[in-house]
C-alpha cells in the first residue's frame, strides 16, 4: 500500500533539503535514513520513524519548478501508514508552517 502526502509550498529553498538537514527532526520521532544526490535536483530523501514499535518509511522528493514536496509512504505487510504520516505532518506544521500553502494526504 502506498499513501502520498503532497505539500504545495511557497517558492524558495528545497524543502527536502531543509528537512534532511534539520537537527530537530529526531524530536519529532523521525530520522533521515538515506539520501540520493543531496543538494541536487532531482534527488530524494528517505525518512523513517525512530520509534521501535512503528514501521514504515517515507520517500521525499522536491520539484523546484512547481515548489511541490511529494512524499510516498511505503509500509510492508500489515503496517499502518497513519503513524509515520502523523509524525511527519506534525513536524511540517510545527517547523515549516510558513512555507506551506496546501497539504494533501492521498490514501492508497
Amino acid at each position: 500500500m502506498q499513501t502520498v502526502v503532497q505539500v504545495v509550498c511557497n517558492r524558495g529553498r528545497s524543502l527536502r533539503d531543509v528537512i534532511a538537514n534539520d537537527r530537530k527532526l529526531t524530536a519529532h520521532h523521525l530520522a533521515v535514513v538515506q539520501e540520493k544526490k543531496p543538494g541536487r535536483s532531482p534527488g530524494w530523501t528517505k525518512v523513517r520513524t525512530i520509534e521501535g514499535d512503528r514501521s514504515g518509511s517515507m520517500n521525499i522528493q522536491w520539484d523546484a519548478a512547481t515548489s511541490i514536496l511529494t512524499c510516498r509512504v511505503v509500509n510492508r505487510g500489515a503496517g499502518r501508514p497513519n503513524l509515520i504520516i502523523g509524525y511527519f505532518v506534525d513536524y511540517l506544521l510545527r517547523r515549516q508552517r510558513r512555507r506551506i500553502k496546501l497539504l494533501t494526504v492521498l490514501p492508497g
